[in-house]
């Protein structure tokens, strides 16, 4: 990889899109489109890149018979390593007795290692809601517990349920992340009961534990299943709930006994009893 690259910024005063369609002839690197703006990078020559959009605004200013203007922009920048860098970014978290890292991290003795390298699906502990979810399982799931994790993102605290020695079943409407959840089972080399792509509804039986780090409006709609879903005399976990949102699903839980309330920063995690 060199040591540098060239930036070609071209702003078009009008006909957007015939810049962008003419740009794509004279090269055959990726372009980036960002506010009116396209970017040409390359560690090749731009120069004649640059010379071409310039003479095309001058014949698009005569063919259709207004003044078309272009301005550009060309630099020459260092050539980052960026998964290098981005990697440098992402830092483990403790959680309790929990150690969360991506797999370029040492894992940590006399800890319980996670490991989530990060991606689309959401999860790495570093959030405030996940962060509650954590200590609150260690807290309350027991071993041989059979549990449920819905909306499983990256199955985060479906690989912390298992780590603790539960029998663990995780969902989520999102396909990918149903994916990267069972990807990030067999990465920490733990093992699951059963998963599906969808909600809570598609569930065969109840639940010791049911974990649902989502959001408010959506803890509130899925309520009666999430409640149904616990056994009697088991615990439900809710997070993913902004303070000013807390009285209503408060409200709408109010057949559960509210065992905790963990607040961390503006998040709340909420710990009940069927």
């Amino acid at each position: 990889m060199k040591e540098t690259y060239n930036e070609l910024q071209i702003t078009p005063s009008g006909e957007y899109n015939l810049f962008a369609d003419f740009i794509l002839t004279l090269t055959n690197e990726a372009i980036e489109e960002c506010d009116g703006v396209i970017i040409v990078r390359s560690e090749e020559e731009l120069d004649i890149v640059e010379f071409g959009v310039k003479v095309f605004a001058q014949s698009l200013s005569v063919t259709l018979d207004k003044h078309i203007s272009v301005e550009t922009k060309l630099e020459v920048k260092e050539n980052i390593d960026w998964i290098s860098s981005y990697q440098k970014s992402v830092q483990p978290i403790k959680i309790g007795k929990f150690y969360i890292r991506p797999s370029w991290i040492e894992k940590k003795q006399n800890m319980l290692n996670i490991l989530i390298d990060p991606a689309l699906a959401f999860g790495s502990g570093h959030h405030e809601t996940t962060y509650g979810c954590l200590l609150m399982l260690q807290k309350y799931l027991q071993k041989d517990n059979k549990t449920l994790d819905v909306g499983c993102g990256s199955g985060i605290l479906s690989i912390a349920s298992a780590k603790l020695g539960a029998e663990v079943d995780f969902c989520d409407t999102d396909e990918l992340a149903v994916k990267s959840a069972s990807n990030n089972f067999e990465l920490n080399q733990e093992r699951y009961n059963n998963f599906w792509a969808g909600s809570v509804q598609k569930r065969d039986g109840e639940y010791d534990v049911v974990i649902a780090n989502i959001i408010a409006d959506v803890l509130i709609m899925l309520a009666s299943d999430l409640i149904s879903a616990t056994k009697k005399d088991g615990i439900l976990i809710l997070s993913g709930i902004l303070d000013k949102y807390v009285k209503r699903v408060e409200k709408r839980f109010n057949s559960m006994e509210i065992l905790e309330k963990y607040k961390k920063d503006e998040w709340y995690t909420l710990v009940l009893k069927r």
